[in-house]
Order: structure tokens, then C-alpha cells, then sequence
């Protein structure tokens, strides 16, 4: 039989993750450097994909993400 979880509130910010590299470098660094504030992170939804551009060249790509995580009492 499935253990029973307790009843728990979930609580939703947006962070924005930068890269030079790629969008999943971007959402990944978000990911890592919210988890070390955020406690029980456990979904992280992409929102929002972009990008800078200087010169007429790509230079950031950016990437939002809805995160969702444990809210404490």
C-alpha cells in the first residue's frame, strides 16, 4: 500500500537563468543557484524562452522558469 503523504502548501516564483551557451544551460543555472535558498524545490517549468542580441548576433540566451517548492510555516 502507497504511504500517505501529509497535506503540504506549494509556493510558485519566477526566476530567469542567463547562458552564453544554451537555453538548458540557462535553466539549469537557475535551477542550481535557486535550490540553495529555495527548500524542497521540486517542479521547475519553463515560461519563457529568449534571447540578447548585440551586433546582430546572439550573446545570452535566457530562459524563465516557474519554480515550485515547499512553502514553510
Amino acid at each position: 500500500m502507497a504511504k500517505k503523504e501529509k497535506n503540504a502548501v506549494y509556493r510558485v516564483t519566477d526566476v530567469i537563468g542567463t547562458s552564453p551557451v544554451s537555453w538548458e544551460d540557462a535553466a539549469r543555472s537557475a535551477v542550481k543557484t535557486a535550490s540553495k535558498s529555495l527548500r524542497d524545490l521540486r517542479i521547475a517549468e519553463v515560461t519563457k524562452l529568449d534571447v540578447k542580441v548585440e551586433d546582430g548576433k546572439v550573446v545570452q540566451f535566457r530562459t524563465r522558469l516557474s519554480l515550485s517548492f515547499k512553502y514553510g510555516a
